[in-house]
């Protein structure tokens, strides 16, 4: 899958291994006098290490990579190393919002009888350091909010879950375990009147341009992780007529067809004046 990584330039990077304490995931080492990234499955991508290197060597980028594993970097590298190194992980995600792999970090202490420290409970408030559109994040909706709306209520939002936009979710996004979802083109949202009540409602949202996005193959290779590694009980495509639109049946079936899952799906077509075709 193509995702944000690291990169060093080896011309500038002078060995001072300054880099080395401010990536506790070990996915830096000093290998022949050079911090080198020894393992994508290490590093998160979120760049802790690029402010510290006084030669400018370490920048992002996207490319082919395995996913940032979270439960293996806490197994493996963060609680050999103690306590103060458990402390400072935990900080770092929550420092850069990574609401999801903090609470699969604190699982794991959970898991091995490790005690949490008592500021580290709780996923702390957004501090501005990240960038909170893009927090994964589900959203509970009361009984209420969920029914269908009377001619006397305003509309209730039957939106789940946070971020929406492919290029901004992750595969590994827990509230699509055992989900069924809907993949909708851009314009729906704003074409079909009861687009919530009669699409929405009971599925977890992903939204894309075919037309407009210049990543569908990066949007390909991202679903067919999605559909390999999680349990997706069904896939419903929202579409406009218009005929580019078709890629986002095509990019969905492609997907589908290269996780080598059996997952019912099913199109729905809407008119440029809102109506279901």
């Amino acid at each position: 899958m193509k995702r944000t990584i690291i990169q060093i330039d080896d011309e500038k990077c002078n060995g001072c291994g300054v880099c080395i304490p401010d990536c506790p995931e070990g996915a830096l080492q000093m290998i022949d006098g050079k911090a080198r990234l020894v393992s994508d499955l290490f590093c998160d991508g979120l760049g802790a290490c690029i402010g510290t290197c006084p030669q400018g060597a370490i920048s992002t980028i996207e490319r082919e990579a395995e996913a940032y594993d979270e439960r293996r970097v806490m197994s493996e590298n963060i609680i050999p190393k103690g306590k103060n190194t458990i402390i400072a992980h935990l900080k770092h995600l929550k420092d850069h919002n990574e609401t999801e792999f903090y609470n699969q970090a604190l699982d794991v202490l959970k898991e091995e009888g490790i005690e949490i420290p008592a500021e580290e409970e709780k996923p702390a408030p957004p501090t501005g350091c990240g960038c909170s559109g893009t927090m994964a994040k589900s959203i509970e909706r009361k009984e209420e909010e969920a029914g269908c709306c009377s001619s006397e209520a305003a509309p209730k939002s039957q939106l789940t879950q946070w971020p929406i936009e492919l290029h901004l979710l992750s595969p590994d996004a827990g509230y699509f375990q055992d989900a069924d979802i809907l993949i909708a083109a851009d314009c729906t949202a704003f074409s079909y009147g009861n687009f919530h009540n009669e699409f929405l409602k009971g599925r977890k949202l992903i939204m894309f341009c075919p037309k407009l996005d210049h990543s569908n193959d990066a949007y390909i290779e991202k679903l067919t992780a999605m559909f390999s590694r999680q349990n997706i009980k069904s896939v419903t495509i929202a579409r406009m007529e218009v005929p580019c639109c078709g890629g986002t049946t095509a990019i969905v079936e492609e997907a589908i067809s290269r996780s080598g899952k059996d997952i019912p799906l099913r199109t729905q077509v809407i008119s440029i004046a809102g109506e279901l075709m």
